[in-house]
């Protein structure tokens, strides 16, 4: 009897043995997890069977195959380029592209390597752009340019699945005789400037000192304090200047004198 019961339990144990062999081998050859941030590509008998969702997938050995592609926002480097501008001025520039996959049917099965090509019409892009654009205008509208070039990519990258979200001018680097040139301007730019500042100063204290001189020769009253305050500056110095302080009255009758004589 023990050993009936023995005999059953190692049957169980190796039935349920090969039973999980059997479960892990059935969800390896058939089971496929698609991650949030991915999508696969499904395949039948070589042929097109549609887009695989995140979550638990099921495929047929052999018979089905898939292709996954992330669809979060990456990113290209633009390498390093000389551009010549449209006033003939030679720049270095870079650039950084921001894309993600929005069709990944079309991204598998349209294009070979959408990546690369994303690049390559990038950089095309990026010098016909530049290319047609003055210095200053390279210099002083990044975002402008950048969004003419996004313009021009997305229009071809649309018909791959692509979409650019974004493309940044990073470095504009100019000759260096440019940037002895650009420096001198800069400076020239700074001393006219001063020479303004300057003479709108002068201009402000000249019309101040006459409003000033205005209104002190409209009111005696006035003119007399005026004199007082400066024979007390003159008074607070510690020269040997000796100052006589001559009543403006009298001043006033000397001329009316010297009217008379005449």
């Amino acid at each position: 009897m023990a050993l009936d019961v023995l005999g059953t339990i190692g049957f169980i144990l190796f039935s349920g043995f090969w039973l999980v062999v059997l479960l892990v081998g059935f969800v390896v050859l058939f089971v496929r997890i698609i991650i949030q941030y991915e999508r696969g590509v499904k395949f039948t008998l070589g042929k097109y069977a549609g887009i695989m969702n995140p979550g638990v997938n099921f495929l047929i050995p052999i018979i089905q195959g898939y292709r996954k592609v992330d669809i979060r926002i990456k990113t290209i480097d633009v390498p390093k380029q000389e551009v010549m501008t449209k006033d003939n001025v030679p720049v270095n520039i870079n650039a950084v592209i921001y894309f993600k996959v929005k069709d990944p049917a079309k991204a598998v099965l349209d294009i070979q390597d959408y990546i690369f090509a994303t690049a390559q019409l990038a950089q095309t892009a990026l010098r016909d752009i530049v290319g047609a654009s003055t210095l200053d205008t390279v210099l002083t509208k990044r975002e402008e340019i950048g969004s003419q070039i996004k313009k021009l990519v997305d229009v071809e990258t649309d018909a791959w699945g692509i979409d650019i979200t974004n493309i940044k001018m990073q470095d504009v680097e100019l000759p260096q005789d440019m940037k002895r040139v650009m420096a001198k301007q800069a400076e020239a730019e700074r001393e006219k400037r001063a020479v303004i500042i300057k003479a709108e100063g002068e201009v402000v204290a000249s019309n101040n000192l006459a409003k000033a001189a205005k209104t002190l020769s409209a009111s005696a009253g006035a003119m007399h304090l005026r004199t007082l305050n400066t024979l007390n500056d003159l008074s607070s110095d510690q020269s040997n200047t000796v100052v006589f302080a001559v009543p403006l009255e009298v001043l006033r009758a000397f001329e009316k004198m010297g009217g008379k004589k005449k």
